[in-house]
């Protein structure tokens, strides 16, 4: 048994927290995107020294905690202390991947380890990333790909196999970092793995066919900016957004998007509010797209199938009483009836998880007091006035971060994607930042351009390919800005094929693991005893009576 000085365990558990909180500096609002290559080789020198798989295993844990913590600082405010908690929750999900390391960049690993290693430690990285993106876990925030979203040729590979695939280059590269300090043996492999993350790369960005470019549709952005908390704050805000998009009057315009709880109250039991926003369309020339953030009264039940019958049936729209986060586009003559009620909502920012065992989350931080409505399924909204077949895909803050919902949108034939946010709550944190590049990620994976409105800034606007569509909107700004956003059809290849390097590297860890599973069985298996010699008597040989 190895035995670890306490004041060795100390420092090693220490530094594995800082380590695993490095690659942080890749994201907005320092956003140096180069570090993320380099960001896990501390971390992974220390796991391959750990002494044994148990340290390591701790270290990992430390490790993806100080991950968790660093990259979502910001929801101190929010959350306090409970940040702690979900943190060394969500930190035991890089237990497997820091097993990895050692078993495969400890001692001296030959060039076929290293070989292995290249392609295994990427994978059981983004197993961890997949389990933690599911909604309930905190969702896809701070995945290790998305920290390059200002790189062009890296945005390409993400049209080929998501923000999946450029995680699991990241990954490759630290890896190959790590075998060309430590292992002069593995050197080969390791100059041979970087070599080809630059070969696809530069494969993808030479010759996969661009988004074809097919028209051009101008989108207002309207941004109202910090409105003081008060019982009028919404009203308040509502009067802004007015104030703002009526500036645009006289410009030629094909949608106008105000940010995520833009309106204040349900426009069907506050009509004086959807004829202000009729007189804006009608002024205007064009379409509103308004966010209500507001309780929804349960629809009364009809006398008869005559009077429950509407003049235009509401699409997308969750059923029941309860708040609902809900996109309403809005005409010259009132709302259209194209509506769409977020489907994925922020745990304890927008409802409390097993809110009977942690309900006291609300008495510690600015947990939600009561649980939002989620929608029942995603929407398409034809756009009237714009160019023919255009549909616009709404997605509701937090929701841009799901790959797979921006996907089926353009599947389903979506042209424009729209995100309406509000991150007024952590204003002067690197959170608005981040929330607007994951527009950059979104585009470049569907091919189609990305609208990101939010209230107080950071509004952002990114074309097919994923590049920045004029200059943001910062969190200081109270205005609104036109931005002529180029269209584009065709496919690319992740909305055809979806997350296949999430499957890819599910089936080499079942490999790797089937292989040393079966390894492992076969050195415990007791080895066959060989016969006993044949006892022998005092009157003669074994086998034969004595005479």
């Amino acid at each position: 048994m190895v035995t670890v000085p306490r004041r060795t365990r100390y420092w090693r558990a220490a530094a594995a927290t800082a380590a695993g909180a490095l690659p942080c500096l890749a994201f907005p609002a320092p956003a140096l995107w180069w570090w993320a290559y380099v960001a896990l080789v501390p971390w992974m020198l220390l796991l391959r020294s750990a002494p044994t798989g148990r340290r390591a295993a701790w270290e990992g844990w430390l490790g993806g905690a100080g991950f968790i913590v660093a990259v979502h600082h910001w929801l101190l405010p929010s959350l306090h202390v409970f940040l702690l908690p979900i943190a060394a929750l969500l930190g035991l999900l890089w237990i497997p991947w820091a097993l990895l390391v050692r078993e495969l960049l400890g001692g001296t690993p030959g060039p076929g380890r290293a070989a292995a290693a290249l392609v295994l430690v990427p994978a059981g990285w983004l197993l961890s990333e997949l389990v933690r993106s599911w909604q309930g876990l905190g969702g896809p925030w701070g995945l290790l790909g998305a920290s390059q979203w200002q790189v062009p040729p890296v945005l390409r590979l993400a049209s080929v196999g998501g923000v999946w695939l450029v995680s699991l280059l990241v990954v490759a590269v630290n890896c190959a970092v790590v075998l060309l300090i430590t292992e002069p043996r593995a050197r080969v492999p390791a100059l041979a793995g970087v070599a080809g993350c630059a070969v696809l790369t530069g494969a993808v960005w030479l010759w996969l066919p661009r988004p074809e470019a097919s028209g051009l549709l101008r989108v207002a952005v309207v941004q109202p900016g910090v409105v003081a908390d008060g019982p009028d704050s919404a009203e308040r805000r509502f009067a802004a957004g007015e104030r703002l998009t009526r500036t645009l009057a006289g410009r030629p315009l094909d949608l106008v998007v105000w940010g995520e709880s833009s309106v204040g109250a349900d426009l069907a039991a506050r009509p004086d509010l959807s004829r202000r926003l009729a007189a804006l369309s009608a002024e205007l020339g064009a379409p509103l797209l308004v966010n209500v953030d507001a309780r929804q009264p349960a629809a009364p039940r009809p006398a008869t199938a005559a009077a429950a019958a509407p003049e235009r049936p509401a699409v997308g729209g969750g059923g029941g009483e309860g708040i609902f986060k809900r996109s309403v586009l809005v005409g010259p003559r009132g709302p259209t009836g194209d509506r769409y009620d977020k489907m994925r909502l922020v745990p304890f920012g927008e409802y409390v998880p097993a809110r009977s065992l942690l309900g006291w989350a609300t008495s510690v931080g600015r947990a939600a007091g009561e649980d939002r409505r989620s929608g029942a399924a995603p929407v398409l909204m034809e756009l009237p006035g714009g160019p023919a077949g255009m549909r616009i895909g709404p997605l509701v803050c937090f929701e841009s971060a799901f790959p797979d919902m921006s996907r089926h949108l353009v599947r389903d034939g979506a042209g424009l994607l729209v995100t309406q946010s509000a991150t007024s709550t952590f204003q002067s944190s690197w959170a608005p930042a981040q929330h607007a590049s994951l527009g950059a990620l979104r585009a470049a994976e569907t091919g189609r351009p990305v609208v990101h409105a939010t209230l107080t800034g950071v509004s952002s606007v990114y074309g097919p390919a994923g590049g920045r569509i004029g200059a943001p909107l910062p969190v200081s700004a109270s205005t609104a800005r036109v931005y002529e956003v180029p269209l584009a059809r065709g496919t690319t290849p992740y909305v055809r094929f979806g997350d296949w390097p999430v499957g890819v590297g599910l089936a080499l860890l079942a490999v790797y693991c089937t292989v040393e599973g079966t390894r492992s069985l076969r050195l415990r298996r007791p080895a066959p005893e060989r016969p006993a010699p044949p006892a022998r008597t005092a009157r003669g040989s074994a086998g034969r009576p004595g005479r």
